[in-house]
């Protein structure tokens, strides 16, 4: 082995260490963020806080399947990419259904709850953001990982305004209504998600 390709792995490997520290990062505070938002979601009986905590969950396994496809070829990337967009199109479609049970169940939300557990969220989430702009490029789990996190925000953003409305209106329609935008901003998300991955192959298999 030639000296440039020793010190090309060398730096790979240090790549890779980096990679990973920002995935285990960002996995464990979305794993905090679903415990913490799905134990004030029910408690508040609110449908956009208990969609949050099940979009952190399912964040938390995409980043922990873009950790298994750190260091990968680019089709192991995609195969994960493409598994965490479909996880989220389920969940999506999921959160739709409990909307629909709370809609006719009559749940009362607590706005303020709503409003502090969602703010501390896309705090949490700015956080992620950050951390994950320096990989932004660097494969489909990445950036994959980017859209989740870039969603989870704006989400959480309409749960602090849904809980104000909720608080003004005495109603709880539009906590209902940011669960049905989380479940369609999910799917969205899904859908890209998947579409990158599917690219990302195509380019993966094309004639070099």
């Amino acid at each position: 082995m030639k000296p440039d390709e020793l010190e090309c792995t060398d730096a790979c490997r240090a790549t890779e260490g980096v990679d990973r520290k920002t995935l285990r990062t960002v996995l464990a505070i979305n794993l905090a963020q679903s415990l913490g938002g799905g134990v004030v979601g029910v408690l508040a009986s609110s449908a956009g806080l208990i969609g949050a905590a099940v979009d952190n969950l399912a964040d938390a396994g995409v980043y922990g399947l873009s950790l298994f496809a750190v260091g990968g070829s680019a089709a192991r990337k995609a195969r994960a990419a493409r598994v965490s967009g479909a996880i989220l199109i389920l969940l999506s479609l999921l959160l739709v259904i409990e909307v629909l049970r709370r809609f006719f169940a009559g749940a009362e939300p607590i706005g303020p709850a709503m409003m502090a557990a969602a703010a501390i969220n896309a705090g949490l989430n700015l956080v992620c953001l950050r951390l994950l702009r320096a990989h932004r490029g660097q494969g489909v789990h990445f950036d994959a990982s980017w859209i989740f996190t870039s969603n989870d925000t704006l989400v959480n953003l309409g749960i602090v305004a849904s809980g104000l409305l909720v608080m003004v209106l005495g109603s709880p329609i539009p906590d209902l209504v940011i669960g049905v935008v989380t479940a369609a901003v999910a799917a969205k998300g899904g859908m890209e998600i998947l579409e990158m991955a599917q690219e990302a192959r195509h380019g993966d298999d094309a004639p070099r």
